[in-house]
């Protein structure tokens, strides 16, 4: 059965990939996009490739664009995958650059998810799918605000999972590894937008590994599947790692932090 689908930052990455997989798979897709330049983009390039599927403005941190799509769509699916990435250590890092973080990747998304739950609330039926993190799951060093942001979101998740079963609303996350979309680098880009070696206590030396860390990232189209299987999947697990490496890799390092020392 055909699906109403609105999918947040489907400019670039998973989130464009996945709105394009279910557009040629039949499904009614919204695609949103933080800027009206990233529209014209989408709507040329789907034009390009003979997709069919509705493309919208949507800045998850502007409260007039969250009204209006809330009030525009009635959905069934609601992707929640818009996010930003600030790199940095975080002893050092700027807190208005962490705050923007968590304007988008935790506030936007919930009061964005909040809208559209009323209105499941009101049919008993929906299900909204988060674009989480591994990052959700355990801290990874010089992107902590992120990760922190991502741990945010991975609560909030789960209280929804379990405060909304009554209506028979369903929540899940799906949580990816290092995927070779850009937004890592990006990631990696944004510190040195501010930091500063003669300012900043941290050595240059704390980057060196950065490259290599992004030299062999992952084909998204595996994770755009992934969230597009769990999207359609009525009896899809909560959360959702992948790839399968990363799952265990997760799981090896929450057993350890049982033991580690401060």
């Amino acid at each position: 059965m055909s699906k109403t689908i609105l999918i947040t930052g489907a400019a670039s990455g998973f989130g464009k990939i996945a709105a394009f997989d279910l557009a040629q798979k039949g499904h009614k897709v919204i695609a949103t996009a933080q800027v009206y330049p990233q529209m014209s983009d989408l709507i040329r390039e789907a034009k390009e490739i003979g997709i069919e599927l509705t493309v919208d403005k949507l800045d998850v941190t502007d409260p007039r664009d969250r009204a209006y799509i809330v009030s525009k769509y009635d959905i069934d699916i609601l992707i929640s995958n818009a996010g930003i990435m600030q790199g940095g250590p975080i002893a050092e890092q700027p807190l208005d650059l962490i705050r923007s973080m968590f304007e988008t990747n935790v506030f936007g998304a919930l009061e964005l998810a909040q809208g559209f739950i009323r209105k499941f609330v009101a049919k008993k039926a929906g299900k909204i799918v988060f674009t989480s993190s591994m990052g959700g799951l355990w801290t990874v060093p010089y992107v902590a605000a992120y990760c922190a942001s991502k741990h945010a979101l991975e609560a909030i998740a789960e209280g929804l999972k379990t405060e909304l079963a009554p209506f028979n609303i369903k929540i899940a996350t799906c949580n990816p590894g290092v995927f070779g979309t850009g937004f890592n680098d990006r990631g990696a880009d944004s510190i040195f937008r501010w930091y500063n070696p003669e300012v900043n206590f941290t050595p240059p030396s704390a980057f060196d590994g950065t490259a290599e860390a992004l030299a062999n990232q992952l084909d998204p189209q595996s994770m755009a599947d992934c969230i597009v299987d769990v999207a359609l999947d009525d009896n899809s697990n909560f959360r959702n790692v992948h790839p399968k490496e990363t799952e265990d890799f997760v799981k090896q390092l929450q057993a350890g932090a049982w033991t580690a020392k401060s």
